[in-house]
């Protein structure tokens, strides 16, 4: 997600750091660049020239450029107006005050709209809600069978309509049998298009109306770039909708879209899906989103996705391991604990995006070619260690080194290459750690 933009911004402020001290011409070449990222990252040109310009108000005056820290200002500016642009605070499901709460699902045909219906319905599952499905795409049979086994593979039953039936009836003998057999949940699958017309926002209407729904989540597809906030526009105009849902982030590394559909439509993005997986579904997080932007990962969510993957873990193992990341307290032992919940926890790709420092450290070529096959032979590398080695990486001289690479059946330069990357990631996770000790500070103030 936004790869491409990170690996940018996280040059840029590099080249800030070793200046020192900063000119007003400095900051004014940084903009410049920033900007140019912005727009290859597909952000939206309004929205570009909206972020500069309030990064510029407040990068300014002569106490600014005279510190010996104006870099890390930078960073904080940059990231606070990012999370602005994002929609400042997280967004609370809105859960109707009598159940069951109505879901409506919105989106063009190939968004994933009938696949992210089920991935909710898994999200609502963990939240401890009781989901129904309504499959009210009567038009196309296939997406009322696709839906049918979603629903089986994630145990929730799915109410629906004949081929050909009426979409708006279906909608309400659903939410009939929803209130009958006492689920607190209705999510309604609505049918799609290939563009938007007035036939389908009609319909959408009279769903809306019939069943009243609490949440009304536009489905994105983030590889469509502008286009999606052009999509997210036309469906606002006439269905209201509550929160935007961008999916196959897993498939683009520019993703520009999530920056600009808030500041365009006033429509906050709500949640992320980031893989094929029916629990392949994040909940968005401005703060969390914008620090991930700007390379410092997202250690809250990689903890978050560990404890979903280790429910056994208690409050204070989870406390400790979040104190351990930020300090860069990591070895080979940790890798290999992760790589062994990697299977649940979901891609590869997607926990080393979390991880701060790994973004930039990892060649985006690298990140697209990674297979299982890469991450076995890492493990057998690790696997190939003493108890010893994987816990104090620095007693890796060369001789251990040939004699892992022999055990594991690699060379030497893998082993090294390794090695090397887990240095490249305590420094990212302990440079996470002063900033978030510094973005306290400037908060408290």
């Amino acid at each position: 997600m936004l790869d491409n933009l990170t690996r940018r911004l996280g040059g840029i402020f590099s080249g800030l750091r070793k200046k020192g001290r900063l000119t007003e011409a400095d900051v004014n070449e940084m903009l410049r660049e920033i900007r140019v990222a912005l727009l290859e990252a597909d952000v939206n040109f309004t929205v570009a020239k909206a972020i500069i310009a309030q990064v510029k108000e407040q990068a300014v005056g002569e106490e600014f450029y005279a510190s010996l820290k104006a870099d890390e200002t930078i960073v904080k500016i940059v990231r606070d107006t990012l999370t602005d642009v994002l929609g400042g605070e997280p967004v609370r499901f809105n859960f109707g005050s009598q159940p069951p709460t109505v879901i409506l699902m919105l989106g063009l045909q190939g968004s994933g709209k009938t696949t992210t219906t089920a991935k909710l319905a898994k999200w609502l599952t963990k939240q401890g809600k009781k989901p129904m499905l309504a499959a009210c795409d009567l038009q196309r049979p296939a997406a009322i069978k696709q839906l049918q086994v979603l629903g089986e593979q994630i145990d929730v039953p799915v109410f629906a309509g004949e081929p050909g039936g009426d979409p708006v009836k279906t909608a309400q003998q659903a939410l009939e049998r929803a209130k009958y057999l006492l689920h607190d949940v209705l999510i309604v699958d609505t049918a799609g298009r290939t563009t938007v017309d007035d036939a389908l926002m009609e319909q959408l209407q009279r769903i809306a109306k019939t069943v009243k729904p609490s949440e009304a989540f536009l489905v994105l597809d983030a590889t469509t770039g502008q286009e999606a906030v052009n999509v997210a526009q036309a469906f606002h105009a006439q269905v209201p909708t509550t929160g935007v849902i961008f999916t196959k982030l897993d498939g683009d590394t520019r993703g520009g879209a999530i920056l600009s559909v808030k500041a365009a439509t006033g429509v906050p993005v709500r949640f992320l899906g980031v893989g094929e997986q029916v629990d392949a579904l994040d909940d968005f997080d401005p703060g969390r989103t914008a620090e991930r932007i700007l390379g410092f990962g997202d250690v809250l969510g990689l903890i978050r996705t560990v404890e979903e993957a280790h429910s056994q873990m208690d409050q204070a193992e989870m406390e400790s391991m979040e104190a351990r990341a930020k300090r860069g307290d990591v070895d080979f032992d940790t890798l290999l604990q992760s790589f062994q919940m990697m299977k649940k926890m979901g891609s590869f790709k997607k926990i080393i995006g979390m991880i701060p420092g790994m973004a930039n450290a990892i060649p985006q070529e690298a990140l697209d070619n990674v297979d299982e096959r890469q991450i076995e032979q890492t493990k057998a590398i690790i696997l190939s260690m003493t108890l010893r080695e994987r816990r104090n990486p620095d007693v890796l001289n060369s001789s251990r080194r040939k004699r892992i690479a022999v055990g594991s059946g690699t060379s030497v330069e893998q082993v090294n290459a390794l090695v090397k990357q887990l240095y490249e990631m305590r420094r990212g996770m302990k440079q996470f750690g002063k900033m978030s000790k510094k973005m306290g500070k400037f908060k408290r103030r």
